[in-house]
């Protein structure tokens, strides 16, 4: 994480993010910078807008987790909202979760 850290104050502070600069702010943080895992987060970063990946990320619909049911007298069990079903579908056409995403910058590392 401290990598993907040290991509953001980059971006932050509107300087590039290179290998060069990357290393420079791990180094001052009091982190041994791995050559391999900058390198490669750096490729990867020249195809991310950085931007628009915060803006989607902070806007993420958090999933909440459904209560459990409590039993209902007679022993059936109540029936599912259909409002939930719609809204689950939503966020499926949406693209991506946040989990596929973060699985997905793990594997950088």
């Amino acid at each position: 994480m401290e990598y993907i850290y040290g991509a953001l104050l980059l971006h932050y502070a509107k300087q590039e993010i290179n290998e060069e600069n990357l290393a420079k702010v791990l180094q001052a943080a009091g982190i041994s910078p791995d050559e391999v895992r900058i390198k490669t987060l750096v490729a990867a970063l020249k195809e991310v807008n950085i931007e628009e990946a915060i803006k989607s990320a902070a806007f993420a619909p958090v999933a909440a987790a459904a209560p459990a049911a409590a039993p209902v007298a007679g022993g059936a069990a109540p029936a599912t909202p259909a409002k939930a079903e719609e809204k689950k579908e939503e966020e499926e056409k949406k693209g991506p979760s946040e989990e596929e995403i973060a699985g997905s910058l793990a594997s950088l590392f």
